[in-house]
């Protein structure tokens, strides 16, 4: 498994926005090889932005990958700087491999 997370940090006042530019965009994960999961977590609010992480689970590095060079991902991201100001700095994108599970 493969895990890509972006954390952002929104402004106060903007969690509503955020989250609805998250839940009306067509994101085209179905449509992708190797798509597993997509979660968007909200955490602790600071005085300054709100914490949020997208987290995505894609079966393989090389299925990210091919995700990043796609028309689909393109599409998904069209106008993405459109909203910049409900964020406080750009997205942190972070990766990881898995090297353990345990699974029910």
């Amino acid at each position: 498994m493969y895990l890509t997370m972006n954390r952002f940090r929104v402004k106060p006042g903007q969690e509503e926005a955020f989250e609805q530019v998250w839940k009306t965009r067509e994101t085209h994960l179905h449509e992708v090889p190797g798509f597993v999961a997509f979660h968007l977590m909200k955490g602790e609010a600071k005085e300054d932005h709100t914490l949020y992480a997208s987290h995505t689970l894609w079966q393989s590095r090389e299925a990210f990958e091919a995700w990043t060079r796609s028309e689909a991902f393109r599409a998904a991201h069209r106008g993405a700087g459109a909203h910049s100001d409900i964020y406080l700095g750009p997205p942190e994108l972070e990766v990881f491999e898995s090297v353990h599970s345990v699974e029910p």
